[in-house]
């Protein structure tokens, strides 16, 4: 009956083997695998996590280069108005201007004919005595008949 014994002892064996690894075996396998598991899903979590800030991310690039676009789009638009009025003020100055010198022109015209007029009227006076003196074969005296060439000189 060796045969049963050592069956029974087999048995016995195998029972304090399953008590054995159910009390000390088996709880820290249990731990480690769930102390994985827990690894395993907060890594998945942060991935999520991860991908959700990366679109994010995007999504406001996205925004801020849309917002970089309409400013700088913005800033052009004012430069090209401040460039226009530039223009247009250059313009209104260098019309100022250029009437300024006209006007300016023109009054030194103006003088000029002026002195003209009275160096041809002195001019005139001077060949009317002198054709005068040869006409009447006498010297007229500037200084005698001074009121009379006057007078003609305003006539001419």
């Amino acid at each position: 009956m060796n045969f049963n014994l050592t069956l029974i002892m087999q048995a016995v064996a195998f029972g304090l083997f399953i008590w054995f690894c159910a009390r000390f075996v088996w709880p820290p396998l249990m731990r480690a695998i769930e102390t994985r598991q827990k690894q395993i899903a907060d890594g998945l979590a942060a991935a999520e996590q991860g991908k959700r800030d990366l679109a994010n991310a995007e999504q406001r690039d996205v925004e801020m280069l849309a917002a970089a676009k309409a400013r700088s789009a913005e800033i052009v638009a004012i430069g090209e108005k401040y460039k226009a009025d530039a223009i247009e003020q250059a313009k209104v100055d260098a019309k100022a201007e250029a009437d300024r010198i006209v006007a300016a022109a023109k009054a030194e015209i103006a003088q000029e004919v002026a002195r003209a007029k009275e160096q041809l009227r002195d001019s005139v006076a001077d060949l009317a005595v002198a054709g005068a003196s040869q006409i009447l074969k006498r010297e007229v005296d500037r200084k005698v008949h001074g009121q009379l060439l006057d007078q003609l000189k305003r006539q001419l």
